[in-house]
């Protein structure tokens, strides 16, 4: 995501990853959006996972707003944040969020 991302001119925020989800909403591994290509965890059959890529026009950093809840780019700019929740199966990668 971070090759895509980056190419069309926009930032991936760093503060926020995608996770594991089982037993409960948040769970290991975390899931960047960002890295060096092949360098990260190994897909296994089993995982379910929420993939949440969070860009912005601007630049990558964040901060949370008093609310507790809010995040906001810390330049101003426009952000946009989506999530997917992906199982690993047998025969590959499921989308199960999918319109």
């Amino acid at each position: 995501m971070q090759a895509v991302v980056e190419a069309a001119g926009f930032s991936v925020v760093r503060d926020y990853v995608g996770h594991g989800i089982g037993r409960r909403m948040h769970e290991a591994p975390e899931v960047p959006n960002y890295g060096v290509a092949g360098k990260g965890g190994k897909l296994k059959t089993g995982m379910t996972l929420a993939v949440e890529p969070m860009v912005t026009i601007g630049e990558a950093e964040t901060f949370l707003t008093e609310d507790g809840w809010t995040v906001l780019s810390a330049d101003g700019s426009w952000a946009a944040h989506f999530e997917h929740t992906i199982a690993i199966g047998p025969n590959g990668p499921e989308i199960l969020t999918r319109l």
